[in-house]
């Protein structure tokens, strides 16, 4: 395969590659602390505007108040001067402040200043004050009556105060400047922090895929973090479970079909070199036809095995007699038990079990079981052969085959269809096969809608169980191909 074709390492690396442009999650961390500062500031200045405008206008009046008493108790004192002090000696701090200074006699009306109710107030020698319409525009006035009925009226124009709620806001402005940049610097720093355990994650990855398998996260931090930590450390235990059971197999399966080898080579040697005796040919051509056959058998076991989860793995779905296809094994085996003095024992229904499924397959599971029964069973025990309806299910049907072999553990039985398990752990011990017998009948009864399980045999041995659906889809029906 071309290194960059679809499927391949490289393409696929490609394919990550191209999904992951774009923006870091460091950067968009950043960028949405800083786009929530932005956004308070603004929501803050909003608020903030016409509170301003509010409390200049009311520090404004309040002032022009104080002002407006003052220059009441400076005429008060010189009532001779009246309008001259108002308007010679105080009119430079007025017109600094953009103010309007009056001095009103008793009983003095200013139209959209004072009304009547103004004035008679301040003939009572009390204060006015408030926000007046002059003309159209908005100013604040404070007038303070004197002790000879008149008046001091002081006039600003309302913009004047919009300075000093600039002034403020500005002030205001500031701090919520410096807020943003601490918030901007607060993100970075908070994605840098956050997002740090996350790269680490990401390498230890990229490790295992690269077929590291020392990786070990801490399990700490956030809660999310460490799950993720903790799911890529139980992944390389997993992978390095797996792989494991890969060596093994490959091991087990290596030694199965080196043994058919050796004995196909030698006689093969042996009658090329003429050392076979003629009368002997047919016998040795015999064994090695028989040697070649279990060769193919364990070779075309090996492809079902690695095919079961590929789209082309056909499941021909016909009309089928379950009962059938036991009656025809159970003659198969019943000779093959007997020439190596076991018994053998069919435990099947007379009428027949109809179903749709495939039953070659069928018949492949049946003859795994029965090969593995006769394998590990010692001369003179029995295995037997089952076919029922399932119990439970009206719409499946049980197989079963039994032996009084050796038996399994519990624990052997929850790994009874691994791959190369039993193989693995009895090897030397007892009988074992390649242990691609057991995983293919696992696989094949997941594919014809059932499953598979392993137990105690009320004959001592092991008890296998296939459960399989009476209703199989054919696969070139559902599977393009």
């Amino acid at each position: 395969m071309p290194s960059d074709a679809p499927g391949s390492p490289v393409s696929i690396t490609k394919q990550l590659e191209t999904k992951a442009r774009g923006l870091s999650l460091a950067t968009r961390i950043a960028l949405t602390t800083t786009a929530a500062a932005v956004v308070a500031v603004l929501v803050a200045g909003l608020v903030a505007w016409p509170l301003a405008q509010q409390t200049a206008e009311q520090d404004s009046l309040v002032s022009l108040q104080r002002l407006a008493d003052t220059t009441a108790a400076a005429v008060e004192r010189s009532p001779e001067l009246g309008s001259e002090l108002i308007e010679n000696r105080l009119g430079d701090t007025f017109r600094s402040q953009q103010i309007t200074a009056v001095y009103a006699p008793r009983g003095t009306q200013i139209p959209g200043l004072l009304g009547r109710r103004d004035v008679i107030d301040l003939a009572n020698g009390e204060a006015v004050d408030g926000v007046r319409n002059v003309g159209g525009e908005q100013v604040l006035l404070a007038a303070q009556g004197l002790a000879n009925g008149g008046a001091v009226v002081l006039v600003q124009p309302l913009t004047a105060t919009n300075q000093i709620a600039l002034a403020s806001a500005a002030r205001f402005g500031v701090a919520l400047a410096v807020g943003v940049a601490i918030a901007i610097l607060f993100g970075l720093l908070l994605s840098r922090r956050l997002t740090r355990p996350l790269r680490t994650a990401a390498n230890a990855a990229k490790r295992l895929g690269a077929g590291d398998r020392d990786v070990e996260l801490a399990v700490t931090g956030p809660r999310e973090i460490a799950e993720l930590n903790e799911a890529l450390n139980e992944l390389r235990y997993a992978l390095a479970q797996s792989e494991g059971r890969q060596r093994e197999f490959l091991l087990s399966i290596s030694h199965e079909i080196r043994t058919p080898l050796t004995t196909i080579l030698g006689y093969s040697e042996a009658i090329s070199d003429g050392i076979v005796p003629a009368a002997d040919v047919s016998a040795t051509g015999a064994t090695m036809t028989a040697e070649a056959h279990r060769l193919n058998l364990l070779v075309s076991d090996l492809l079902d095995l690695a095919r079961l989860d590929a789209v082309d793995f056909r499941i021909s779905g016909v009309t089928t007699d379950f009962a059938a296809i036991a009656m025809d094994a159970a003659r198969i085996w019943q000779d093959r038990c007997a020439a190596v003095g076991l018994n053998f024992y069919a435990e099947v229904p007379v009428k027949p079990l109809a179903g749709r499924t495939d039953p070659l397959r069928v018949r492949q599971i049946i003859d795994n079981l029965c090969t593995n029964a006769l394998r590990v069973t010692p001369s003179g025990g029995s295995v037997t052969l089952a076919v029922r309806p399932a119990p439970n299910d009206r719409q499946a049907v049980e197989i079963e085959v039994r032996d009084s072999g050796p038996g399994l553990t519990p624990d052997d039985c929850s790994v009874a269809f691994e791959p190369a398990e039993l193989y693995n752990r009895y090897r030397g011990i007892r009988k074992v096969g390649s242990g691609v017998g057991l995983a293919l009948v696992g696989r094949l009864s997941g594919r014809l809608g059932g499953g598979a399980t392993a137990g105690t045999a009320p004959e001592g041995g092991a008890r296998f169980t296939v459960t399989l659906s009476r209703e199989v889809v054919d696969s070139r029906e559902s599977v393009p191909t």
